[in-house]
């Protein structure tokens, strides 16, 4: 694998401007559902540094639970546009407020799965927050209820996103430099 430093074009969000976003998203939330019964539903894997990290700013109880979707593969940058779930929910959701915590919203396609299905699962509310939004390559309606930052249509990695299931450690999005970039085989 390469050294990220290799395939690095620019940083396109700091890891203040990150954490600074999520504290604000967080508050947000907080103010929003102060009724109690939330539960944070983690998209695997790229989602759990955003979520762990948003977690610790929302002040109203709530609970965890993880799916792992996927409608990309190791190496692809394009997503297929069919969601697969290969780890579904622990908990029931029936009466209550879910939020949806995605890294990111591309084509839409993989989330707009994933609603449809928890919607027929009978929650209170169920919303959307994803970390980032890259709308030029949107193809399925996606309703977006909190938001971090919305981004131009770059592979970006890190903070949770993966190159080739590397580098979802560092504390920042950066651009992949395409000219540099190899892909796993």
């Amino acid at each position: 694998m390469q050294k990220y430093q290799d395939v690095l074009a620019e940083i396109l969000i700091q890891e203040d401007d990150l954490q600074k976003r999520i504290r604000e998203l967080g508050a947000q939330i907080s103010a929003d559902y102060q009724d109690g019964d939330l539960l944070l539903i983690c998209i695997l894997r790229g989602g759990v540094p955003f979520m762990v990290d948003l977690s610790r700013h929302i002040t109203v109880p709530h609970m965890m639970d993880f799916m792992a979707v996927s409608s990309y593969g190791v190496g692809r940058r394009e997503s297929s546009g069919s969601a697969r779930v290969s780890l579904d929910l622990q908990m029931d959701i029936r009466g209550k407020n879910v939020l949806l915590v995605e890294d990111i919203v591309d084509s839409g396609h993989t989330i707009a799965s994933v609603l449809t299905m928890l919607g027929t699962r009978q929650p209170k509310t169920l919303k959307v927050c994803t970390l980032l939004d890259k709308p030029e390559r949107r193809e399925a309606h996606v309703p977006i209820d909190y938001l971090g930052f919305t981004i131009p249509n770059k592979f970006v990695f890190g903070y949770g996103l993966d190159l080739d299931e590397y580098y979802r450690n560092l504390p920042f999005v950066g651009v992949v430099d395409l000219d540099k970039y190899k892909p796993s085989e």
